[in-house]
């Protein structure tokens, strides 16, 4: 059917096959729309699930590592109470005993020994807290108590025990007395 002013054709809606063509058309549209969505969806999650199967890798990775590096962590700390018995019997002896010849031999082998416990801390990376003269710090000194002193207030001019760090993790505070304000 056509138009008679202008001889263009118009369409009447008789045409059923266009109209069915035309929705197919839309609702494939529709749907490869929404299968493209859900491509999009199913990647990111892939993205997702990738990337924390790595970060639980290396969590896993750090904590055996750790496991490794600090595994004598409770065998080091026992053993520094042997370490402080021995050092403070070589601090008891006076420098007549010292002189003694019968116990010479006793004490050269207390100082070998503490010698060679101080060269195991050393190679299982086992250090002594510098503690004296220095001001307190919180995360490796633990003040006991305070001293009157003409140092600056803050400032370690006792310690009572020795602290120790087990690489980069403390063992064990510095006991230590700090000087006292006026």
């Amino acid at each position: 059917m056509t138009n008679i002013e202008n001889d263009t054709p118009v369409d009447d809606g008789a045409n059923p096959e266009a109209a069915e063509a035309a929705a197919s058309a839309n609702s494939e549209n529709e749907e490869l729309a929404q299968l493209a969505e859900q491509v999009a969806a199913l990647q990111q999650d892939l993205l997702y699930a990738r990337a924390e199967t790595q970060n639980v890798t290396r969590r896993k990775d750090k904590e055996i590592a750790d496991a490794h590096a600090y595994a004598a962590t409770k065998f080091a700390r026992d053993i520094l109470s042997v370490a402080d018995n021995l050092g403070r019997a070589l601090a008891a002896l006076s420098e007549e005993q010292r002189a003694d010849e019968a116990i010479k031999p006793l004490i050269t082998g207390l100082e070998a020994t503490e010698r060679e416990l101080l060269g195991v801390f050393e190679r299982n990376g086992i250090t002594r807290i510098a503690a004296i003269g220095l001001p307190l710090d919180p995360n490796q000194h633990q003040a006991m108590l305070e001293i009157p002193s003409d140092k600056t207030p803050g400032t370690i001019v006792q310690e009572m025990q020795a602290g120790y760090m087990l690489k980069d993790r403390l063992l064990r505070p510095a006991m230590v007395g700090v000087a006292k304000a006026g």
